[in-house]
Order: C-alpha cells, then sequence, then structure tokens
C-alpha cells in the first residue's frame, strides 16, 4: 500500500524545506570560515584550540538573532536611534559580526554604513561632515563598519593626518559624541581585539584562498609592517576617547564563532529593548476574476535552467 499522507502533509513538507533552506543560509556563511587549503587548515589548528562545535554555534546564534529581531521591533515602534561603530585591526572579525546582526533584520531598520576613503572634497570638509547624513533618523540602526575613528587609526599611522589634526580629533570626538547622545542617539562603540599571531594567520588565509584575496589591500599589508605603530594609536584613542557618555567595549577576537556570539549578546545588554505590541497577521483572500485569463510569457524571456 502507498503512504497515507494527511491534508497538511504537503503543507508540513513545505514548511520543513523552508526551514532548512534558513539553516542552509547559516551553513553558506559559515563557509567563509571552512574553504581553506588544506596546508592553512593543518597551520591554523595548530594554532587555535578546538572551537565551539557547529551544531551549538548555529543554535546560539540562532537565539540571539531571534533577540535581535526584537530590539529592531522596539526600536522601531519606539523611534528609537542606534549608532554601533565596529573598530579594530585588519582581519578582526568586525564584517564577520556585522553579518550576522544583519541576516535577519529588515535593510529598512538596520542599514550598514561602510564608508570609502574620503574625496578631495571631503578631505575639504569639516572632519565628521560625512559621517552626519549616514546618522539614524528615529526608528533606525546604523552598523558603522569603521567609522570617525580612522582618524586616530589608519589616517594617524599611514601619515594621512598631521599630529595637529590627530590632537585636533582627540579634542572634539568626545563633544561629538556627547552631542549625539544628547540627542538621543544610543552610541555603543566596539573594538575587536587580534594578537599579532592571529593577524598574520588571517593574512595567509587571506593570500591562499582565492575566494578571500579581494580583502586584501595594499593598505592592509602595510597594517602588517606597522603593527606597533597601529598598537600605540590604538591605546591612545582608547585612553582619550572612552568617555562615560560612550564607552568602548573590547571583544576579544581570536575565536571568531565566540566573538560574534559575545558581542551580539553584550549589544542586546546596551540596549532596553522589551516587547512591544504586534497586530495579528491574516493572508487575505486572493481576488480572482472569472475573464482574467494568463498571457504564455516568450522563454527568451526567462533565465536558463542550469540548475
Amino acid at each position: 500500500m502507498g503512504e497515507t499522507r494527511t491534508p497538511d502533509s504537503g503543507a508540513e513538507d513545505w514548511l520543513a524545506a523552508e526551514l532548512a533552506d534558513t539553516l542552509d543560509e547559516d551553513f553558506e556563511l559559515e563557509l567563509e570560515d571552512i574553504v581553506l587549503s588544506r596546508k592553512i587548515k593543518e597551520i591554523y589548528r595548530k594554532a587555535h584550540p578546538p572551537s565551539l562545535e557547529r551544531h551549538d554555534y548555529i543554535a546560539q546564534l540562532l537565539r540571539l538573532q531571534s533577540e535581535l529581531i526584537k530590539l529592531q521591533d522596539w526600536v522601531s515602534h519606539h523611534k528609537k536611534k542606534v549608532v554601533v561603530l565596529f573598530e579594530g585591526r585588519d582581519s578582526a572579525g568586525k564584517g564577520g559580526v556585522i553579518k550576522r546582526i544583519t541576516q535577519r533584520l529588515n535593510p529598512r531598520v538596520c542599514r550598514v554604513v561602510a564608508l570609502p576613503a574620503p574625496s578631495d572634497r571631503e578631505k575639504s570638509q569639516w572632519y565628521f561632515q560625512r559621517y552626519v547624513p549616514h546618522l539614524p533618523a528615529g526608528g533606525e540602526i546604523a552598523l558603522f563598519d569603521r567609522s570617525w575613528y580612522n582618524r586616530a587609526g589608519v589616517e594617524r599611522v599611514m601619515g594621512f593626518a598631521s599630529e595637529d589634526q590627530v590632537e585636533q580629533f582627540f579634542h572634539d570626538v568626545p563633544e561629538f559624541e556627547r552631542m549625539l547622545v544628547r540627542s538621543g542617539i544610543i552610541l555603543v562603540k566596539y573594538w575587536f581585539s587580534i594578537t599579532d599571531e592571529e593577524q598574520q594567520m588571517r593574512f595567509l588565509i587571506r593570500i591562499h584562498d582565492p575566494m578571500k584575496q579581494w580583502k586584501l589591500s595594499p593598505m592592509d599589508l602595510q597594517s602588517r609592517v606597522r603593527w606597533e605603530a597601529y598598537t600605540k594609536a590604538k591605546e591612545e584613542m582608547l585612553a582619550r576617547t572612552n568617555i562615560p557618555e560612550a564607552p568602548w567595549h573590547i571583544v576579544e577576537g581570536n575565536d571568531k564563532k565566540r566573538a560574534r556570539l559575545n558581542c551580539i549578546d553584550h549589544f542586546l545588554t546596551q540596549i532596553p529593548y522589551e516587547p512591544v505590541p504586534h497586530e495579528e497577521v491574516h493572508l487575505p483572500e486572493r481576488v480572482y476574476n472569472p475573464n482574467y485569463e494568463r498571457r504564455v510569457l516568450p522563454d527568451e524571456l526567462y533565465v536558463p535552467r542550469k540548475y
């Protein structure tokens, strides 16, 4: 006899497939941590203790992402304004945690700001001017993948800013951030910290992995040469800009998975979000027009079915 199917079994199969697709998205993101040459894998294993099991990591990540959705709803409902700065050395893991934060959020509410090098016109402006248009309006979250702290880091170390400009920045930035907070912005600042050896390992991975070579720029390679200069610049930056209204939070980044979970978990504690009322959603009945006849479209309009 054939298998007995209930009327809902088709819907259950579809739901299971949808859930599997959701998990596939997580695994696709994780592939960037897996696709390494065999030799780099061996080196990496020797330098790192075992990390979280993938199943445990995914379970915790999904739990935290469900909380991020609640936070997003609270921000949107109460028209709050949130700014999160992600700073750290090249390859410290900023982009990885930003991907996991935004993965399931509404891009109209939560957006990423990653500005290119300033143009000649922007160089002639007030330093903070080019960042101001990207600040959030009510009901928005802005995640800055690098921020105005470029002046205290890469611009200073690479000689793109004079010592007078850097000193002016240190004088201005505490008041600039106090102004943001007074305007109602919730400002959270993260510094991703990795060791010298870990950055070297990650750069080697990028060099040997064709899917990651685009992440390496000449500026990134120079950051290896000037490791100590970056360290001194970071230490002064943290000391002079760690204000009560907008303190720094250091994320230990050598273990990527733990860094992501720890950062997201901490971020959730920085926002006093609560459940907000939701209208119950009902799928409306489709309107059928008996006189409507669907047109047959020509084959050349369709994407070829290669898979």
